[in-house]
C-alpha cells in the first residue's frame, strides 16, 4: 500500500493506493476506485475492500472525501453530497495519470452512502466502466425519510426549520453545531443498524482517529436534504451494476430501489443472507464473498479487449 495525494481543485486529497502481488509497472492493470461511507475514511471499509479486490489483481485507490479524513478542505468534516461526487471523478483523474492503469478499465465500488455517491458519479463520468455498492445508500432519502424509508420526504421539514434557525444564530456569532453521524449512546428506538453503527465507529471494531464522527449542521444537512443519489438513474446510469446488500439490514430497500430503478444490461442483485448493514463492513464470513463476487463482475466487464 502506498498513501497517495490528488488533485480536487483547489484541494488536495488523500488516498491510500493498492497494487496486486507481483506487481509490474510495465503492463496495465484494470483499477477501482473505492467510495468509504458517510463519516468513515479511507483506513476502515472501503480500504478493506481496495485490499481484497488488490488481492484479486486489480489496482485500487481508497480515498478521504474532501473535508473529511486526512485530504483538505474548509470547513473540517462536512458532508457536501455534490462535493463527495466530485471527489469521485477526482479520483478517476488521478487513475488515469498513472501508467500502469489502463484508463479504459476503470469500475468504482461505493459502500453505505459511498455507493450513493458512486452511482450519481457514473451516471455522468462514463469513464467508470462497470459499478458495485455495497450496503448501498441514498443518504438524501434516508435523511428526509428515515433510516427504513417509511416517512415522506416532507417529514424533514421541521429538521429544515431547525437548521435554518441555527444558521441565524450562527450568522450571529453562537459557535457552529455539529452533529454525529452515528448516535453516541442507542437507546430503544435506535434503528439496530445505527446500534451496529456505534460499535463500528466507535469501538476498536474500526475505530479510527481521522473519523470524527461528526458533520456541522447547518452546512451539511440543507446540501445532504436535496440531494438524490439515484435521480434519473433510469436514463443516465449505462454501466453494468452490481448491487449488494444484507437480507437484514434496515437499509435494504435502497439497495432495491436501486436494483429496480436501474435498465442496464449485466444488472445483478447479490442479497447476503442473515448480513445486516454493517457486516458487509468488515465481517470475514460477509466481506470476503462480496469481494469474490465482485471481483469476478470487475473481471467481466473491464475485460481486457481482444
Amino acid at each position: 500500500m502506498e498513501s497517495i495525494t490528488f488533485p480536487n481543485g483547489p484541494i488536495d486529497m488523500a488516498g491510500n493506493l493498492f497494487k496486486p502481488e507481483g506487481f509490474d509497472a510495465s503492463k496495465r492493470y484494470p483499477a477501482i476506485v473505492t467510495v468509504h461511507p458517510g463519516g468513515g475514511v479511507k483506513e476502515q471499509t472501503a480500504g478493506l475492500y481496495a485490499e481484497k479486490l488488490a488481492a484479486r489483481g486489480y489496482v485500487t485507490l481508497a480515498f478521504d472525501a474532501s473535508h473529511q479524513g486526512e485530504s483538505g478542505g474548509e470547513p473540517r468534516h462536512l458532508e457536501d453530497p455534490y462535493a463527495r461526487v466530485e471527489d469521485v471523478r477526482a479520483a478517476v483523474d488521478y487513475l488515469q495519470t498513472l501508467d500502469f492503469v489502463d484508463a479504459e478499465r476503470i469500475g468504482a465500488l461505493g459502500v453505505c452512502a459511498g455507493g450513493g455517491y458512486a452511482v450519481n458519479a457514473a451516471m455522468t463520468d462514463y469513464r467508470i466502466k462497470a459499478l458495485t455498492t455495497v450496503s448501498a445508500v441514498n443518504i438524501g432519502a434516508s435523511f428526509r425519510r428515515d433510516w427504513y424509508g417509511q416517512n415522506p420526504d416532507s417529514a424533514g421539514v421541521p429538521t429544515l426549520q431547525a437548521v435554518a434557525q441555527q444558521r441565524t444564530a450562527e450568522a450571529q456569532g453562537a459557535d457552529i453545531a455539529y452533529i454525529p453521524y452515528v448516535p453516541v449512546e442507542p437507546d430503544e428506538n435506535t434503528p439496530a443498524d445505527m446500534v451496529e453503527a456505534n460499535e463500528y465507529y466507535l469501538t476498536p471494531r474500526a475505530c479510527h482517529a481521522n473519523a470524527g464522527n461528526k458533520f456541522p449542521l447547518t452546512r451539511s444537512v440543507s446540501r445532504i436534504f436535496t440531494f438524490d443519489a439515484f435521480h434519473l438513474v433510469e436514463d443516465l446510469l449505462q454501466q453494468p451494476l452490481l448491487v449488494v446488500a444484507g437480507s437484514n439490514a434496515g437499509s435494504l430497500w435502497m439497495s432495491t430501489e436501486l436494483h429496480g430503478r436501474a435498465r442496464v444490461a449485466g444488472k445483478e442483485f447479490m442479497l447476503v443472507d442473515g448480513a445486516t448493514h454493517m457486516a458487509l463492513y468488515d465481517v470475514p464470513e460477509y466481506v470476503d464473498p462480496v469481494a469474490a463476487k465482485a471481483a469476478e463482475f470487475f473481471g467481466t466487464h473491464l475485460a481486457a479487449a481482444e
